[in-house]
């Protein structure tokens, strides 16, 4: 491992001269593709039929979003929303990895009342979001939930409730007649974010209607909820960022909250003083949220792109607009994914921001996105997939890139990385006023069909912003298995100054996340090592050091900071697996760099666990003593 370890470690001296190599080389490669992008556009459009991407439609006429966005007004009736809504969830609900993906968009207005509640459930790949400026611009008297999944007797759970969000409305919670389901229930896992959202009424992100009820979130920014305690239950962890809270219930192993308004108060381990656990940060350092689409008075469509804010507190929205831009859409190309990646990147290359609507995008090559303030924004799930063993997405170095809404799927052929950000280790012209971010983009490793990369995502880039992150290698579904399934590590990062919210990773074959990079920080962490080693000598850092560790801090490092991070453990091969740590980390750090770290062992069945929580710091968390956390407050 200290061969790999040292292709990614950054070196100040030899970093300034590869830099420069690696940069004129982009560069070049750059030109050489600019200057065929005239030929390839030509044709392309000749052969596709379609209308050059630079004579986008008149910013009145309806945009082309494909079959599988719907648009609502006030205007229609609510009978035919309903029927439409209910039955896009009966066929989503169960469709874990299926390809059908859908965006339910709403226009500015209310929809619902209190005599005649509009009331809906969110499946898999279903976006929900209103399409108004301001949350306030669209209402929906009602609820929109997620409810547990049953998979027989005694057996109904949201641990599987991914990929699938809400943004950028209000909802003023209206359930007559839902006996036990009375309330907004948001009960999610991973890959489930919710946005922008202003609730007035209870909320419970537990299903405690059918049981058990175990759930496995979750992630919540820039969102305020009134007239109600939100019910965490039994969420196993969250992350909670920049919001309004009117109270909070609970803790279980690891809520995170930063910069949130009426946040518990800091109570790491938990105890019957402060109840807890909780990590409670003040103020979020830097934060960018995610661009969303929206309509104007006039009914012309707008992508609004937030600026970043540092030292922030609070919803971006609470005391007027919010802070940022509008791009009108003629600017994007909207990709269908019928769409060639030939065909996607002559636009990105002509200056055209990206939509990429719902359904699953075969790639024969990268998406290139090498343009300064690019927005890559998707509706509804859109999945990439790479073909020939390519990267999926490779982004230069270039600034203010913000990549959303996006699920990145491997391919039958082994990827070196399925999202690079930053070419090489070129870092300078990534501007910390204006950060590179990605918000919500999750990844895969098998589940949906057999696929392998070695890396899900690499960022080589200064400054960025990692908002609701899920790398995940699949520990059930298609294709998955110790040699089928294949994936080293889930997300190393060589910039210096990356901020991170909302990291998960699971289920990666050696280290799982590698921080190569100077005055990073990571504000929560959760993973869970991989289930499925078939002997401990198949899984081993170094001779004499069991397993790997979940979060690898190189030893190059000098200042990192890390708050409510959680790494679990199960192995389910019927032997012993140990893993020596979960995080290993340069002791030579500033005192109390790490903050919050706990270990668990997930089931009273099962062989092994994790010996220390930090380098030789913590006790040991194994099948000797499942579901107790084993924490570290401070660490060196």
């Amino acid at each position: 491992m200290r061969t790999f370890l040292s292709q990614w470690q950054w070196k100040p001296g030899p970093h300034r001269a590869q830099r420069v190599r690696i940069d004129s080389g982009w560069q070049r490669r750059l030109s050489i593709f600019v200057a065929c992008v005239l030929v390839a556009f030509v044709c392309v459009m000749a052969t596709s039929g379609a209308a050059p991407a630079h004579a986008a439609s008149s910013a009145s006429s309806q945009p082309n979003f494909g079959s599988n966005v719907y648009i609502f007004n006030p205007s229609m009736p609510q009978s035919q929303i309903q029927a439409t809504v209910d039955s896009i969830a009966n066929q989503q609900v169960s469709n874990q990895f299926g390809t059908q993906r859908y965006a339910l968009l709403f226009a500015p207005g209310t929809y619902g009342s209190s005599t005649a509640p509009l009331n809906f459930k969110v499946g898999y790949y279903t976006t929900v979001a209103g399409l108004g400026l301001s949350p306030s611009d669209v209402t929906i008297n009602g609820s929109i939930d997620v409810y547990n999944q049953c998979f027989g007797s005694n057996n109904c759970i949201a641990l599987d409730n991914f990929w699938r969000s809400l943004s950028n409305l209000t909802i003023n919670v209206n359930t007559p007649n839902a006996g036990c389901y009375n309330g907004e229930f948001w009960a999610v896992s991973q890959a489930a974010p919710m946005r922008r959202v202003h609730i007035n009424g209870p909320v419970t992100l537990m299903d405690y209607c059918s049981g058990p009820s175990y759930a496995s979130g979750g992630f919540i920014a820039d969102s305020a909820f009134d007239g109600g305690t939100v019910i965490n239950g039994s969420q196993q962890q969250f992350m909670v960022r920049n919001s309004k809270l009117d109270g909070w219930t609970n803790g279980v192993w690891n809520q995170v909250f930063s910069g949130v308004v009426g946040a518990p108060a800091q109570c790491f381990p938990s105890q019957s003083s402060c109840g807890g656990p909780y990590t409670t940060l003040a103020t979020s350092p830097v934060t960018r949220e995610a661009p969303y689409l929206y309509m104007d008075s006039t009914g012309n469509y707008n992508v609004f792109v937030p600026s970043a804010q540092h030292n922030s507190v609070g919803t971006t929205w609470a005391n007027g607009a919010t802070p940022g831009s509008s791009l009108s859409l003629n600017k994007f190309f909207i990709a269908q994914p019928t769409d060639s990646a030939l065909k996607i990147n002559v636009a990105l290359a002509l200056g055209k921001d990206l939509i990429l609507t719902p359904g699953v995008y075969h790639l024969d090559q990268s998406l290139l996105v090498m343009h300064p303030d690019t927005v890559v924004l998707g509706l509804g799930f859109p999945t990439l997939i790479p073909d020939n063993g390519n990267e999926a997405m490779t982004v230069s170095s270039a600034k203010g890139i913000s990549i959303s809404g996006v699920i990145f799927d491997a391919g039958a052929k082994t990827s070196p990385a399925l999202l690079q950000v930053g070419i090489g280790h070129a870092r300078s012209d990534n501007d910390a006023s204006d950060p590179t971010a990605l918000q919500d983009v999750f990844f895969r490793i098998g589940g949906a069909e057999q696929g392998s990369a070695k890396t899900s995502l690499v960022v080589n880039s200064d400054n960025v912003i990692l908002d609701d992150i899920w790398a995940w290698r699949a520990d059930h579904g298609n294709g998955v298995g110790w040699t089928s399934n294949t994936a080293d590590t889930g997300v190393i990062v060589n910039g210096d100054n990356v901020t991170a919210y909302g990291l998960f990773v699971e289920h990666y074959q050696k280290y799982e996340v590698i921080w190569n990079g100077n005055g990073g920080t990571d504000i929560f962490f959760q993973n869970e090592m991989p289930y499925d080693p078939p002997a401990q000598s198949a899984w081993m850092e170094a001779p004499g050091v069991d397993g790997w560790a979940a979060f690898k801090v190189a030893d190059t490092v000098t200042s990192f900071a890390g708050y409510g991070m959680g790494s679990y453990s199960f192995f389910n091969q019927g032997v012993d697996i140990y893993a020596a740590h979960a995080f290993e980390v340069p002791a030579t750090l500033p005192a109390s760099s790490l903050h919050d770290l706990l270990t668990i062992f997930l089931s009273t069945a099962g062989s092994g666990g994790i010996q220390h929580v930090v380098n030789d710091t913590g006790g040991s968390s194994t099948s000797a003593n499942p579901d107790v956390p084993v924490t570290v407050v401070s660490y060196p």
